[in-house]
């Protein structure tokens, strides 16, 4: 991550825009204390967690045609004593 002084970032902040977008998050310092982050836009969205929902993530899958089989143990449940 690169880092920007406040008073640079807000001079150049062009370039500070540009280089999250090409080379990753931009952090910003005010008094030698990290701030503030200049990321991509859709590494904000990945991060927030917009994109679709956890259901439509699993229908998007490659078994949700139908085709799975999951064969089913057809014995007796075994005897438990509770005494």
């Amino acid at each position: 991550m690169s880092g920007w002084q406040l008073q640079e970032a807000k001079q150049r902040f062009s370039e500070v825009v540009r280089r999250a977008v090409n080379e990753g998050p931009q952090v910003v310092t005010r008094h030698g204390e990290e701030v503030a982050v200049v990321i991509d836009i859709a590494e904000y969205r990945r991060l927030k967690g917009e994109g679709g929902d956890f259901v439509r993530f699993l229908l998007s899958g490659p078994y949700v045609d139908g085709d799975l089989d999951f064969p089913r143990n057809r014995d007796l449940p075994r005897e438990i004593d509770f005494d």
